[in-house]
C-alpha cells in the first residue's frame, strides 16, 4: 500500500526553487502534454519506481475560453473544504508553482488537430468533474490518475501517446497492473520536446 500512497501522492507536492519554474515566452498550445517533478518524497518514490523518470506528475494543456489552462487529475490539493480528489484546471504558473515542481518538461504532438480534440476530452473530464483514480485502472475511464487522463484523451481520439510497455508493480500488499508512468510520454515517439527547464 505504500507505494500506492505515494504514487497517489506524488501528484503533487514538492521543494522550493527559487524564482518562477515556466520560463517567460513559451507559448502553450492545446494537447500539450505538460511533466514536472515534484522534491517530496512522494516524488521520489514514484521516480523510483518509474525506473529513473525524470518527471512525477502530467498533464494537459486545453483551451478554456482562449485562455491555455493545465487539466490533471490529482489528489491532495482540494480547492475547498470537502473538495474530492479529482481532474482540476488551473494556470500554468500554478501547475509549474516552485512549491509543487522542482523541474518540467512541455511536450507537443505533430497533429495539432488531434491534440486539439484530445484537449477538447480533458476538458470534457474536468467539466464532469471526474474523480481521481486511487486504483490507478486504466480499463475504467470513469475516474483518472494523472498519466491516465492525458492518454485516455490521445487515445480516444485514435493516437495514443504513452510509449509501451505498460508497468507493473508488486510489492507486498500492492499489485498495480498495466501503470502508465510519466517517463512513457517523455519517451514517446509521438511527442516532441518544445522545452525542458
Amino acid at each position: 500500500m505504500a507505494l500506492a500512497a505515494a504514487l497517489t501522492a506524488a501528484c503533487s507536492g514538492g521543494a522550493k526553487p527559487a524564482g518562477p519554474l515556466l520560463p517567460e515566452g513559451i507559448r502553450l498550445k492545446p494537447g500539450d502534454v505538460v511533466l514536472r517533478r515534484g522534491g517530496g518524497m512522494a516524488s521520489h518514490a514514484v521516480l523510483m519506481a518509474d525506473a529513473g523518470g525524470a518527471y512525477s506528475h502530467v498533464g494537459m494543456v486545453v483551451d478554456s475560453a482562449g485562455v491555455m489552462m493545465v487539466a490533471h487529475a490529482v489528489p491532495g490539493e482540494p480547492d475547498f473544504d470537502g473538495d474530492p480528489d479529482r481532474v482540476k484546471l488551473e494556470p500554468p504558473e500554478a501547475y509549474y508553482d516552485p512549491g509543487r515542481a522542482t523541474r518540467g518538461c512541455v511536450m507537443r504532438c505533430a497533429d495539432s488537430a488531434v491534440a486539439a480534440r484530445a484537449a477538447a476530452r480533458a476538458m470534457a473530464a474536468y467539466r464532469r468533474r471526474a474523480l481521481f483514480d486511487h486504483d490507478y485502472d486504466c480499463r475504467d475511464t470513469t475516474r483518472l490518475y494523472c498519466s491516465e487522463l492525458v492518454e485516455a484523451a490521445y487515445a480516444a481520439e485514435g493516437l495514443p501517446i504513452a510509449a509501451l510497455p505498460r508497468h507493473d508493480i508488486s510489492l507486498p500488499g500492492l499489485s498495480l497492473k498495466g501503470v502508465i508512468l510519466p517517463s512513457d510520454f517523455r519517451r514517446s515517439p509521438r511527442l516532441r520536446v518544445v522545452a525542458e527547464f
